[in-house]
């Protein structure tokens, strides 16, 4: 016979794509950003990735925003009942901290090129203008060049936090399911919406 186990409680369809349209972009801008900080590129090629760079940056945080507004409006399913308290509150604050930083490091990046010396302006996707912060664009220059240094430090060191929390995310994703196999990656990925086991009883 068939013993159907119990429904696994996944995420919505809606988060479901914002974590992976994410995790795509986080993967890219990482990608681009190492790069353009380790890679010797032709002027006219270290400009199109610059430009696509603060591109893919905006698309993040125009995705965060949303995924995060989704998620306090929909409560997301229970993380596995059998999981260590420590445990989950380390996933919370891995969660805290990885939403921390796919906003704040965007904004420190529109900072960044809103106080530039270069004061180049931002097309996104070379289609959609998008303005530099005023407040920070309208400083005087001495000022600007004084301020870039510090902004610069914060974008590259918080990047390479973003990297070490999702290596740290992923990571424990792939515990879960397999070493643990249990339903917390199953939870963020399409399909059905029971898990089905066979059994063969008499």
């Amino acid at each position: 016979m068939t013993v159907r186990s119990p429904s696994v409680q996944r995420y919505t369809a809606v988060a479901q794509a914002f974590h992976w349209l994410l995790a795509l972009a986080l993967a890219g801008i990482v990608i681009m950003g190492l790069v353009m900080a380790h890679v010797k590129l032709a002027p006219a090629t270290q400009f199109k990735l610059f430009q696509l760079h603060k591109s893919v940056g905006i698309t993040i945080l125009i995705l965060a925003v949303l995924r995060l507004l989704w998620r306090v409006t929909h409560r997301p399913p229970p993380l596995p009942a059998g999981m260590p308290v420590i445990e989950k509150a380390g996933a919370h604050a891995a969660h805290v901290v990885l939403y921390m930083l796919m906003i704040g490091l965007p904004l420190v990046g529109w900072a960044l090129v809103s106080i530039s010396a270069f004061n180049l302006p931002t097309v996104l996707y070379g289609l959609v203008p998008w303005p530099h912060l005023s407040f920070l664009s309208s400083l005087p220059r001495a000022e600007k060049m004084s301020w870039e240094p510090w902004v610069k430090f914060v974008h590259a060191y918080g990047a390479y936090l973003l990297i070490a929390i999702v290596a740290v995310h992923v990571l424990a994703a792939l515990r879960h399911h397999l070493i643990l196999r249990d339903d917390t990656l199953r939870r963020m990925l399409p399909g059905q919406t029971r898990a089905t086991v066979e059994s063969a009883a008499e």
